[in-house]
């Protein structure tokens, strides 16, 4: 997506409701009794789970802006001598910064960002990382990286 994983973050395989799915992300510090168990992405590999055309799953990033994803494997192809896997393909637009407030807040955002004369314009366009812009997208640009040294980077160089 372009996150950091500075956030908690999970895939949700089968079941009606998250009780009764298998999540696989970031295992959180803070587990209540009732709150159904997140296994480490490091892992557990999502292949297992998503790995022939059709396989769907919900992806949900940083819980307090609720990114919520409807993935759907489309299809398996053949794989090409030479080529890096797995690779995106295709997609639309560019991955909403990090931390711009969810669905509402990235909305209003955008708002700011293009009227340059609304007040928090100037201090927005400041916080927007450079060369990002809603219409940007390149699939050759995407980068899938090993989940756990994500995880080492996110959550324990700044502790270093």
């Amino acid at each position: 997506m372009g996150w950091l994983d500075y956030h908690l973050h999970e895939f949700r395989f089968g079941g009606a409701s998250r009780d009764e799915a298998l999540l696989i992300g970031i295992p959180s510090d803070y587990v209540w009794d009732d709150s159904p168990e997140v296994q480490p992405g490091w892992g557990i590999p999502i292949i297992d789970f998503l790995s022939g055309s059709g396989d769907r799953t919900e992806y949900e990033y940083d819980f307090g802006d609720g990114w919520i994803h409807e993935i759907t494997l489309l299809s398996v192809e053949p794989r090409e001598k030479g080529q890096r896997y797995p690779k995106c393909v295709a997609g639309e637009r560019s991955c909403p910064p990090e931390d711009s407030g969810g669905v509402h807040g990235y909305q209003s955002l955008l708002e700011i960002l293009f009227d340059p004369s609304h007040p928090e314009h100037e201090s927005i366009s400041h916080w927007i990382p450079s060369g990002w812009g809603p219409e940007l997208f390149k699939p050759e640009k995407v980068r899938f990286d090993n989940p756990l040294k994500r995880w080492e980077k996110a959550f324990t160089e700044a502790d270093g």
